[in-house]
C-alpha cells in the first residue's frame, strides 16, 4: 500500500461515518417510530371509521355531528352500511335508519318519522333490512325493504324487543332478558338462553340478563354479552358463545369489564367487541377474541387518543380490516 492511499483511507472514513449516519438519521425520522406518526382524522364529532388490521391505518369514511347510535352494520356484499342516526334533534323520536356506501358516498336516509327506529340488521341477501322500531305500546321487530319501502311489522313479543341479528332464515334478538330467535318470516320463536336471576335490578343502568346476540355467518352459533355483575355503575358484563338451538353455552371472557356488541368475522374464527371500560375507567376499545375464548386482545392502535370512543365494530368483507362508529369525546 502507497504512502498516499494511506492517508486517503485515514481521510475518508470519517467522511464515510458522517454520510452512514447521516442516512441513518434520515431513516429514523422517515421510518422509526411510524406509529407516532399516524392520526386519527377528525371532522364531525361522529364518524364511520376504517382501521387496517395489518397497517393500523385508521380513514374516516362519514362523518356527521349528529349522533351516531348503538351499532354498524355491513351487508353481505361488503359495500354498504346500515344504522341508526339522530337527525335534527337528540330526541329518541329523531333517530332514523340510514345507509351509506363503504366509500363513505351514497348516503339514504331510510326512515323519515316520528317513531323511535333503532338497530338495523341486513338480510343475507342484502334486500331486506330488519329494525326495531316503538310505533304502538312497545319496541317491536319491523322489516323493509333495503331502500326504506314497504316497512310492516314482523314480531312482537308483548314487551320491548331488542338487539337484532340475520343469518339464513333466522332472526336473534333480546327479549325478558334473553336471547330468543325466529324464523325470518316471524314464525317459530324460541328462547335459546335463560340466564340465573335475569331480570334483577342493581346499580347498573341495565339488569342481570343476556343482550345483543349476533349470529355466526353460517348461523349455527350466538356470541353475546350477559350481564352479571348489577352492584357496579357501569355493569359487569362477560363474552359468551351458545349453538343456535341453545345448546352448548360457553363462556368466552371472566374480566367482568363494561363490554359487549360482539359481532363475528365473516370467516367464523374470530369475535370483534368493544370494552367500554374497566374497573369503571372508560376504555372504548375494539377487542377481538377467538370462539374457543383464546387470543383476546386490545386491538386500538396506540396512538388512538384518550377523548376518541370507538362505539361498535364490524369486520370488512375479507375480514382485513374493522369498521367502527367513532365519537370524539374531547
Amino acid at each position: 500500500m502507497s504512502p498516499g492511499t494511506g492517508r486517503e483511507m485515514a481521510t475518508a472514513q470519517p467522511v464515510l461515518f458522517k454520510l452512514a449516519f447521516a442516512w441513518l438519521l434520515i431513516l429514523c425520522l422517515t421510518g422509526c417510530g411510524g406509529e407516532d406518526k399516524k392520526h386519527v382524522p377528525r371532522e364531525g364529532q361522529w364518524g364511520i371509521y376504517s382501521l387496517d388490521l395489518s397497517t393500523q391505518d385508521v380513514s374516516l369514511i362519514y362523518s356527521s355531528d349528529d349522533e351516531i347510535f348503538s351499532v354498524l352494520r355491513l351487508n353481505q356484499a361488503g359495500d354498504r352500511f346500515v344504522f341508526a342516526q339522530r337527525i335534527g334533534g337528540t330526541s329518541d323520536e329523531q333517530l332514523e335508519i340510514c345507509s351509506v356506501g363503504v366509500d363513505g358516498t351514497g348516503f339514504r336516509r331510510l326512515t323519515d318519522n316520528s317513531f323511535w327506529d333503532l338497530y338495523p340488521a341486513w338480510s343475507p341477501d342484502g334486500t331486506r333490512i330488519a329494525f326495531l322500531s316503538l310505533r304502538q305500546n312497545d319496541l317491536d321487530i319491523y322489516v323493509m325493504n333495503a331502500d326504506g319501502s314497504n316497512a310492516q311489522r314482523l314480531y312482537d313479543s308483548g314487551s320491548h324487543d331488542a338487539d337484532l341479528s340475520w343469518a339464513g332464515n333466522r332472526i336473534a334478538f333480546t327479549s325478558g332478558f334473553k336471547i330468543w330467535g325466529i324464523n325470518d318470516d316471524g314464525t317459530a320463536p324460541a328462547l335459546i338462553t335463560n340466564p340465573p336471576s335475569a331480570g334483577t335490578w342493581g346499580n347498573a343502568n341495565l339488569p342481570v340478563g343476556d343482550y345483543d346476540p349476533a349470529l355466526s355467518p353460517d348461523g349455527s352459533k350466538i356470541t353475546f354479552e350477559r350481564l352479571e355483575d348489577v352492584s357496579v355503575t357501569h355493569g359487569g358484563y362477560n363474552i359468551f358463545v351458545i349453538n343456535s338451538d341453545g345448546s352448548g353455552e360457553t363462556r368466552l371472557t371472566g374480566t367482568g369489564y363494561a363490554q359487549g356488541l360482539p359481532t363475528w368475522s365473516h370467516a367464523g374464527d374470530k369475535i370483534l367487541y368493544i370494552v367500554a371500560s374497566i374497573n369503571g375507567q372508560g376504555v372504548y376499545h375494539p377487542y377481538t377474541i377467538n370462539p374457543d375464548g383464546t387470543d383476546n386482545r386490545d386491538i386500538a392502535p396506540g396512538y388512538f387518543p384518550p377523548g376518541f370512543l370507538c362505539q361498535s365494530a364490524v369486520f370488512s368483507g375479507n375480514d382485513s380490516r374493522i369498521f367502527f362508529i367513532g365519537q370524539w369525546w374531547q
